[in-house]
This record gives structure tokens, sequence and C-alpha cells, in this order.
């Protein structure tokens, strides 16, 4: 079975060539800052559009949802081009960020140029597709690029994506939003720099040596395995892996659709909910906008226990700490108060979640690919399903609900813990042929 596409670029342990250079590091962060702006400039953009192409609401909020369906296509697309089984036809690293940042900007540019609402839908697909490039690229190959520290330099990461997100609707907020244009096409020309800073990406994208482990561990006519029940043994073996793999790659599907989920429901009904048990409309913003603020300074201040404690712990305590706080959101007096900390708790699970994922399904190539795709799906499908879970019981009932999808993230990743505690060492011996597992890495210092 194939390698996750990314470990194919990660430094074997006699190659201490870094995976990124300083500058490198440097510009994807600010790649992300960007993404982060480019998310939430929809948004406070949305009376623009109306008063410019004469929308309804519900026909204007499509720029986003398009944004969405494009990001969700660029993360399959790009992995499906990174992971192809011939080398000829593969891409390698710098090519996938490349692209995906002339596609963002030639979208961005033409979003803001656009002459009709249609022309600009489409592109803001094609935006969302090199959005989706991005966020799959970047996050794939810092969870393998720092050995023990790509936890840690994950959420430094998806930090910078939060100070993007705040700052995007900031400066719609200073220009207008009738200058929305000038702000998507300054987007547009501040995202082609980067392209000169990815001469510090390492570009390899070698064979796959685990096709060779895998032929081996099946036998391929050696081994003592030429009886027939030998090998219906050895197939059931096969099966019961692969029932395994499956069941843990669910597990960790559920968890990122839901936690996203929560990311987003918080963000979109916590001012509505802490107007409704007595706030005003400006402490509830202003309390929003804590909540944000809240998740980008949880990344930060994991990093250090990043390096200290397994990614399995963090998300664990994460969860925990997030049931808790929707729970005493339910509480009026205490409601701000408890949604920041479920800003501060949230932070870390999705960029911790990746190496974890990476350490317990090191065969399962498209894993990181299916997880991002799906936070993606997640953030989209949040906004319905909660609406109509509110239909059912009111705004009150907003944190309770919200507590309760959290507490199946937390079930989740206990039943994940032990799922991987189980799995036998040696299940991992083929994926580590070309090159150190996430966890156990000890890979070159930038």
């Amino acid at each position: 079975m194939d390698k996750p596409p990314s470990l194919r670029s990660l430094p074997g342990p006699d190659d201490r060539t870094p995976l990124f250079s300083r500058a490198a590091v440097v510009a994807s962060c600010v790649g992300f800052i960007l993404i982060g702006a480019l998310q939430a400039l929809y948004g406070p953009a949305i009376p623009a559009f109306r008063d410019e192409f004469g929308l309804t609401p519900s026909t204007a909020g499509l720029g986003l949802s398009a944004h969405f369906v494009g990001g969700v296509a660029g993360v399959l697309v790009f992995d499906r081009l990174f992971g192809r089984a011939d080398a000829a036809g593969r891409i390698g690293n710098r090519k996938l960020l490349g692209g995906s940042y002339l596609l963002m900007a030639v979208g961005a540019a033409g979003f803001a140029l656009a002459p009709a609402w249609p022309a600009a839908l489409a592109m803001a697909l094609v935006a969302g597709l090199g959005f989706g490039g991005i966020d799959y690229g970047l996050n794939q190959l810092f969870a393998v690029g720092f050995g023990r520290r790509s936890t840690a330099m994950l959420n430094v990461l998806n930090a910078h994506f939060g100070i993007g997100a705040i700052l995007g609707p900031a400066l719609i907020g200073l220009v207008g939003a009738d200058r929305y244009t000038a702000v998507f096409l300054g987007f547009a020309a501040l995202t082609l720099p980067l392209l000169l800073c990815l001469a510090g990406v390492r570009d390899e994208a070698p064979p796959r040596a685990a096709d060779g482990a895998d032929d081996a561990a099946r036998g391929d006519g050696s081994g003592g395995k030429g009886a027939d029940g030998g090998d219906e043994a050895e197939a059931r073996r096969a099966r019961a892996r692969s029932r395994s793999l499956a069941t843990v790659l669910g597990a960790f599907v559920l968890l990122y659709v839901l936690h996203v989920g929560i990311e987003a429901g918080v963000g979109g009904w916590e001012p509505t909910h802490l107007e409704t048990v007595g706030y005003g409309a400006t402490a509830a913003a202003s309390a929003t906008s804590v909540y944000w603020l809240m998740m980008t300074v949880g990344r930060f201040l994991v990093v250090p226990l990043a390096l200290r404690w397994p990614a399995r712990s963090i998300i664990v305590v994460s969860c925990a700490g997030m049931t808790a706080c929707l729970l005493l959101a339910a509480v009026p007096a205490a409601a701000p108060y408890a949604y920041a900390g479920v800003g501060l708790f949230i932070a870390p699970i999705f960029p911790t979640g990746l190496p974890w994922l990476n350490d317990a399904a090191p065969r399962a190539r498209r894993a990181g690919a299916l997880v991002i795709a799906a936070s993606m799906v997640g953030g989209v499908a949040a906004g319905p399903a909660l609406g109509k879970a509110i239909e059912l019981s009111g705004i009150r009932a907003v944190p309770l609900i919200l507590a309760a999808v959290s507490a199946v993230c937390l079930a989740t990743t206990v039943w994940l813990i032990r799922a991987t505690a189980q799995r036998p060492a040696a299940a991992t011996h083929p994926a580590a042929t070309t090159g150190p597992s996430p966890e156990g890495a000890r890979g070159p210092r930038v």
C-alpha cells in the first residue's frame, strides 16, 4: 500500500537537507495569513455584492459557497496529482504550491474584475481551488517536515490563518465594503511574491519504495506461503487490517467534520445566542471577535506543549475542555467567557490531529487530503444542520446542542487513542522504508 504523498518528500535519515528553508517557512506562514484573509473577505463584502449586481442575500452568499466548493475540489485534485503512481506524472512540492498560489491570485483578481455575478462565482471557484491546494500542501508538508517539532510547527502555521481571518474583515471595515475590488486585487498582488520563496522548498518526490515492501509482506510467492491455507490466512489478515485502517480513518474524518462544525457553529450563532440571553448587539459582536482571537492565541500557546506532549493527549484535553466550556455557555452570566474558552480549547485540534493521523495510518496515502476536505465540508454543513436543530430546540439551546456534538468529538478521540495504541508497531514497518514516521522522526532543524 502507498505512503502518504507528503511522506515521499520527507528527508531520509541520511539526508540532512531541510524540507523548508527559513525563508520558505516564513513565506508559508504569510501564505496562511493570505488564505485566512481570503476566506474571511467574502462575508463583509456581501452588501457591496448586492448593490453592484442586484442580488438577494442568499444569492450574494454563494460567493463563499463557491470558494468552499473550490477548496474541497482543490484538496482532492492536488492530492490526486501529487499522489500519482507514475513518477513521470507526479508533481513535486514546488509545482503544487506554485500552481496553488497562481490559481488563488488569478481567482481573486478575476473575482474583483468580474463584470457579472456568474463570472464572479466562477472566479471564486478558481480562487478556492488555489486555497485548497495551499491548505492541503502546506499542512501535509508541515505535518512531516519537522520531525518531533511537526505538531508545534503546524500550530504556528495555522495560527497565522487565524491572523488573516482577523485582518481580512478589519481591512474591509477600514476601506469600506464598496471598495472590495481594490482589496481583492491587493490580495492577488501580495500572493505573487510568495512564488519567489518556493526555491526554499524541497521538490523531490522519489518513487515509492513501499510497493516493494507490500509485495514482500504479501509473500510474492516466497517466504514459506506456498500452501493455499497460508495464502487464505494472509488474505484474511490483510482484510482485517484494511477494515481496521478504514475504521480509524472514518473516526478521524468524523472528528474533523464535527469539530470544524462546532468552530463554524460558535462563530455563526454566538452573537444571536448572546443577544437572546440579554446581551447587547455590540457586546455580542465583541465577544464573538474574542472567540476568533482566542483560536489564534490558542494555537500559539500550544506550541511549547506540543514539543513535550503527544498529539493525542493535547486533542483529548482540548475536546474535554471544549465540551465543558460549551456546557458553561448555557449559563447566561458566564456565556461570553465560556465561548472564549471554547476558542482556546478548539484551536489546537485541527493542526495537532494531522501528525497523529500520519502516525496512526502511515500507509493510508490520501488520509490527510480526506480529513482536510472533510473539515471543509463540516464547515459548510454546520450552518444548515445547526439551524434545523435550533428550529426544533430554540436559540437558548445553541451551547447545549454544540456541547452534545463536542461530547461525540471527545468520545471519538478516546476511541482513537485506544484503537491506535492497539495497532502493532510492526504494521507500520513497510511504510517506514522511505523515511521516518512523523512522531518518531528526528527531522532536520530549520
